[in-house]
């Protein structure tokens, strides 16, 4: 089995990754320092595949800790890296921060891959780094105009680090454009777990709706779109976590065309926030209490992905609806309520 080093892999992302990289034959550990994650996800992981998953609690932002992964594991295959904050309006308000912790863990990452000569290296990025685009749906070659929040900005800094060290041709490069990861995984036992109040809409719709916060505030009803609420494209964690699995897998069947490959990972459906909203509530027969607040800055009106690339390339077809989307996430939220588990530091 190659060994896979999942960076970020007790978060939300990366434990969905790990678990369907686990089903399709590959060994995994996982680096992740906690400071908004803990075990429990991986503790999902184990009970899902019957594998326990080791991972390092480090900072990548330590050059010698993160070293010291490697020099341990000098048959790591390949890198998926998810380690990264990730919330747009958290970015506006610490900018610097963002910066160094994307933007330092990333290059410490690529001096261990090089030194260790790891052959391949999937990177997580945004469909945040086409910034407000000037048509949709977005392609891979849609005009980079400037991000509309820092978040954006380290994403798009972080790509042109990865393909400038691809041109090396040390190590093949994928880099995955994501638009809205949404939903748990089927089994219940893993899902979206945020540490503080929720910044993505779908764990705000859920913790809502089952009483662990107040009534939804949506950010703006007048941008140009149908309902007035921005646009955007929801994609199952599942169908994103398989993404990651087959895009290893083209790299190591040597089918990539260039040094560094660029995908957009959506499912070319533009639903607005009041659409989703709506959909919730006829999945899963619960209304949400909701109102309408003003636009939240670094918000983009609209914006879906052409996958096109994806599917001819990569093999990837999305097979969850936005139905499943919000019934597998609202019977993870359930499962947590049963357990009392409403992410107690104590625990981890």
């Amino acid at each position: 089995m190659k060994k896979i080093l999942v960076t970020g892999g007790c978060g939300y992302i990366g434990s969905h990754t790990l678990l369907d990289l686990v089903g399709h034959g590959f060994e995994v550990i996982s680096v992740d320092n906690h400071a908004r994650s803990g075990n429990r996800m991986l503790e999902g992981v184990e009970k899902v595949t019957g594998r326990k998953v080791k991972n390092y609690k480090v900072d990548l932002c330590d050059f010698d800790d993160t070293h010291a992964i490697f020099t341990e594991n000098d048959d790591i295959a390949g890198v998926i890296h998810f380690a990264a904050y990730k919330a747009v309006g958290e970015s506006v308000e610490k900018p610097l921060q963002y910066y160094h912790n994307t933007l330092v863990s990333l290059i410490n990452l690529l001096r261990c891959i090089e030194e260790f000569r790891t052959p391949y290296f999937v990177f997580s990025s945004s469909c945040t780094v086409y910034g407000n685009p000037d048509s949709i749906p977005v392609t891979e070659e849609t005009p980079i105009k400037p991000a509309a929040s820092p978040y954006g900005s380290t994403k798009q800094m972080g790509e042109t680090i990865v393909s400038e060290y691809a041109k090396l041709g040390r190590t093949d490069c994928v880099l995955l454009r994501y638009f809205n990861p949404a939903g748990a995984h089927p089994s219940g036992h893993i899902g979206e777990l945020p540490i503080d109040r929720p910044q993505n809409l779908t764990p705000v719709i859920t913790q809502s709706a089952i009483g662990k916060i107040g009534p939804i505030t949506v950010y703006g009803n007048d941008y140009p779109t149908r309902d007035g609420s921005c646009i955007r494209d929801f994609i199952h964690i599942c169908d994103l976590a398989h993404a990651h699995t087959l895009a290893m897998g083209r790299l190591m069947e040597k089918r990539n065309r260039e040094e560094c490959e660029v995908f957009n990972l959506g499912t070319g459906n533009g639903i607005t926030v009041l659409e989703a909203i709506d959909a919730f509530e006829k999945s899963t027969g619960v209304k949400l209490d909701y109102s309408i607040g003003p636009r939240r800055p670094g918000d983009v009106p609209a914006i879906f992905a052409n996958r096109d690339k994806a599917t001819q390339d990569l093999g990837w077809v999305p097979r969850f609806s936005l139905e499943d989307i919000m019934r597998t996430a609202w019977e993870w939220e359930k499962r947590l309520k049963e357990e009392g588990s409403t992410f107690e530091l104590s625990r981890y």
